[in-house]
């Protein structure tokens, strides 16, 4: 089967030898965007049970999470090495020696090989990074931090509460320590052209980021820009119109970066636009039956602009 772009879980399988499932851990963190410290509405976007699964639980300690998830996962899937995944809210949020609890506690739990820690930018300083450096010793730690978008101006219409380059210096701390270096961005917002949306992949291709997640812009009930969408609708990327938009992305972006999710899927009781009701299956064959029509590859139409 030809191979048309860098897929995470044949990623982890070859660096590990068999199948590498992630198990969702929430750890009870917030983020300053909620909590006072930079705002309380949060972003625009944002409403934690659209990306949190069911068995999340913060009543319930972490290895004991992890333990719920790998006993549901390793029968399903014959897997038996697990990365732990810190998602909902801001999991660097803390002071270092609860993450250090919180992180060694995960990583006790059976078969966890690793830790993927969701967080923003400007939530990591030299005293977290020395903390995540000593795992990466021994496990896999990858950092996935929330960039968004590399536009200032969309940065602040979603209320992000960081610019840019507190992305940029966030690498920069992060870099060459062992630690693996990850970015989360959305793609659609109303205040970018899609040219403009283009040119991350581009900006991207150029800094030290190993993996990526990529996700359509979707309007949640109960956030401001659901508000904002049942005031006054916006136009939101159609199913075969994002298809088409991500092979392009896919194409200028550094065939070296590790996909690990290249669209978004809230739950339906929730999700006001976009509506494509196909599910995950559907919509990863739908990309790659479009991939092969174009015969499209990532990296393909790269443009370095590194000096």
């Amino acid at each position: 089967m030809t191979v048309r772009y860098n897929a995470f879980g044949p990623y982890l399988k070859k660096m590990f030898g068999s199948v590498v499932y992630k198990v969702n851990v929430d750890a009870g963190f917030t983020c300053p965007n909620r909590d006072g410290t930079l705002g309380v509405d949060g972003c625009i976007y944002c409403n934690n049970k659209s990306f949190r699964p069911s068995q999340c639980d913060a009543t319930l300690s972490v290895k004991q999470q992890i333990i719920n998830g790998i006993s549901y996962l390793g029968p399903r899937y014959g897997a038996k090495k697990f990365l732990a995944y810190f998602q909902p809210y801001t999991n660097t949020y803390a002071p270092v020696d609860e993450l250090e609890r919180l992180y060694k506690e995960a990583l006790s739990a059976p078969g966890v090989i690793g830790l993927a820690i969701g967080t923003r930018p400007d939530c990591v300083d030299e005293d977290k990074i020395r903390l995540l450096q000593q795992l990466a010793k021994d496990y896999f730690i990858l950092v996935e931090y929330g960039v968004q978008s590399i536009h200032d101006k969309s940065l602040e219409y979603i209320n992000r509460g960081h610019d840019y380059k507190a992305f940029l210096d966030a690498l920069d701390i992060t870099k060459g320590r062992g630690i693996h270096t990850g970015a989360h961005i959305i793609v659609g917002f109303p205040t970018e052209t899609q040219e403009e949306t283009l040119l991350m992949a581009d900006a991207l291709s150029d800094l030290p980021v190993e993996f990526l997640k990529i996700h359509q812009l979707q309007v949640i009930k109960d956030t401001l820009l659901g508000d904002e969408y049942i005031k006054k609708p916006f136009c939101t990327f159609e199913y075969g119109e994002y298809i088409d938009f991500l092979i392009d992305f896919i194409q200028r972006l550094s065939p070296d970066i590790v996909l690990q999710r290249l669209f978004a899927t809230a739950p339906d009781d929730i999700l006001l636009a976009p509506r494509w009701d196909r599910n995950k299956h559907q919509i990863i064959v739908d990309i790659e039956k479009r991939m092969k029509e174009r015969d499209a590859f990532q990296g393909a139409k790269r443009v370095c602009h590194r000096s």
